[in-house]
């Protein structure tokens, strides 16, 4: 067998699926009989109940966490510790439930320790097997799937180039035309050239293909439609390549507009359910931080006035999420005189327009404690890019100029925290470096978000940010 064919790695996931269904169901008989030693009966429904429920979510849950393909099982690290996060999610679920409904005390906390670390022993001893097999498969070249080309012209070319990198796991073993020519090399990059695609069906037999990717011109339709017709009886997956504008959107995966098949460019950073939880998230810890830190703003204020003339506040037009201008509020840390909208020159070190109040206030964060009214009128988040004023720049260029990424910042809410501050990425962007990594933070925040990623920045904000490194 020349290659491992779809049908195989079907048959593994789903020999992955069932097992991973089974061995919570085993393991709880397992540790009944350590803790009890006997079997529940029947009319005991609780215990077949719970048993049934954690094989039907944790199918559900591992299957979301993206457990069952051939990329991921070839992953062991990422496995273990998918499979550790949505085996206790199963676990936290039906813990919830029973007390929900008044059970809990029905299951033994012995048990369920028991039961939990087994059926955890049992997911990654299974996935350790399943890597091995895999891990030996590779080696032996059978992961590797056998495809042909049909197609002679640039966009053919183009395929056979970008298929014959090793990480893709393909194997271009023949081209094959439409059309005949004299003129035909007999290769195209080493892989030769074999025949028509008339001659195809007999090659896809000897060969035992496992796709065949046609790689002609889209403007040609009638051609096109041609070759398919032709390879329709062949029961292969037959795909058509992108035109050459799509080679360079490889990155992209697939969706649809009304049935009709497109290329997804860019997707919103977060879904309308990552939105609302992080709204949630949002509103939930803004409120319970301007309960806890009232009494300190109501202290500052005082200082604030008894300090210099001048309002306590002091509001600043920036850009927030969609490039759109929002008036952020903070506690005024210059000198009345100072406090302009546009803001050409960054606090600098010792800089004199800041009062001395102002020189504690920034040194700690306390002067962005009021943006918490920010989230809570929705323009802005807890975490997240933090705002820049207008104006600002990076040494003697603006950073809109000095970063071509630097828009994609305001895909999402800024933040009164976020992934480049708690780096150390905050302060005075004197160099282009700076505001580059700074950028590239906020960049890899929003593509990576997550509520337990705004949890661990909130943390890392007290042991970082709060100890006044890079401000002034």
């Amino acid at each position: 067998m020349k290659g491992l064919k779809s049908y195989t790695e079907a048959k593994l996931l789903w020999m992955a699926r069932l097992a991973d269904a089974l061995i919570p169901v085993l393991f709880a008989f397992v540790a009944l009989l350590i803790y009890d030693s006997t079997i529940p009966s029947l009319e005991d429904g609780r215990f077949y109940v719970a048993i049934v429920a954690a094989s039907l979510l944790t199918a559900n849950i591992f299957h979301n966490l993206g457990l069952y393909t051939i990329a991921a099982l070839t992953n062991l690290q990422r496995q273990l510790s998918r499979m550790l996060l949505g085996w206790t999610a199963v676990i936290a679920l039906l813990l919830f439930a029973a007390f929900a409904v008044k059970v809990s005390s029905s299951f033994s906390r012995i048990w369920i320790i028991f039961w939990y670390f087994g059926t955890l022993f049992g997911f990654f001893i299974t996935r350790i097997v399943i890597h091995e097999i895999l891990r030996r498969w590779a080696e032996a070249g059978r992961l590797v799937r056998d495809v042909v080309v049909v197609g002679t012209g640039v966009q053919g070319r183009r395929l056979i180039e970008y298929l014959q990198r090793p990480s893709l796991g393909f194997r271009v073993i023949g081209v094959f035309d439409d059309r005949k020519s004299a003129e035909q090399p007999a290769d195209i990059g080493g892989i030769p050239i074999m025949g028509t695609v008339d001659d195809l069906p007999a090659f896809s037999i000897a060969q035992q293909l496992d796709q065949i990717v046609v790689a002609l011109p889209w403007t040609d339709e009638r051609r096109i439609a041609d070759v398919m017709t032709r390879l329709s009886a062949l029961p292969l997956d037959i795909r058509l390549a992108p035109d050459l504008v799509g080679f360079a959107l490889a990155h992209c995966d697939y969706g649809d507009v009304g049935g009709l098949p497109v290329l997804n460019i860019f997707e919103k950073p977060l879904s309308e359910e990552k939105l609302m939880l992080k709204r949630i998230e949002d509103v939930a810890v803004a409120a319970a931080l301007l309960v806890v830190f009232s009494p300190i703003m109501l202290v500052v204020a005082v200082l604030i006035k008894l300090g210099s003339p001048g309002p306590v506040f002091f509001r600043q037009t920036r850009f927030g999420f969609n490039n759109r201008p929002i008036s952020v509020w903070k506690f005024r840390t210059m000198y009345i005189e100072d406090c302009t909208d546009v803001i050409e020159t960054q606090t600098l070190r010792d800089d004199p327009r800041v009062t001395p109040i102002g020189r504690w206030l920034r040194k700690t964060s306390v002067d962005e404690m009021p943006q918490l009214i920010n989230v809570l009128q929705g323009t802005m988040s807890v975490v997240g890019p933090r705002p820049h004023a207008e104006g600002t720049r990076a040494g003697a260029v603006l950073f809109e100029e000095a970063v071509s990424e630097y828009a994609a910042r305001h895909r999402v809410k800024p933040g009164l925290t976020g992934w480049a501050q708690v780096n150390g990425w905050r302060g005075e962007t004197d160099t282009l470096e700076k505001i580059q990594r700074r950028v590239d933070h906020d960049l890899y925040y929003i593509e990576h978000w997550s509520l337990l990623f705004d949890i661990k920045i909130v943390l890392m904000t007290i042991f970082t940010v709060m100890r006044g490194r890079n401000a002034w």
